[in-house]
């Protein structure tokens, strides 16, 4: 099960469970779409998988498996990939 992190990795935007706005990897690294586009390029800086939007979980699935709510951050901040 997906878990739905809180946040973005890079500039720590909010990112609520249904927000369109949230890309993860298949290590769940999870970047709002912002950064994901054009500052990582489409590609994870923690594996180098590609990003891809995150689903959206039902409302009524949320209430019985709940959102992370662990912040994950780069303290080093994301590189900026080049062109």
């Amino acid at each position: 099960m997906l878990e739905l992190r809180p946040n973005c990795e890079c500039c720590d935007r909010d990112l609520p469970p249904e927000s369109a706005a949230a890309m993860i990897c298949t290590f769940e690294c999870t970047f709002c779409c912002d950064c994901a586009e054009r500052t990582l390029g489409g590609v994870c800086p923690n594996c180098g998988g590609n990003l891809v939007r995150r689903p959206l979980r039902p409302a009524a699935m949320l209430q019985k498996y709940p959102a992370s709510k662990r912040r994950v951050l780069k303290a080093e901040g994301c590189p900026q990939r080049a062109a």
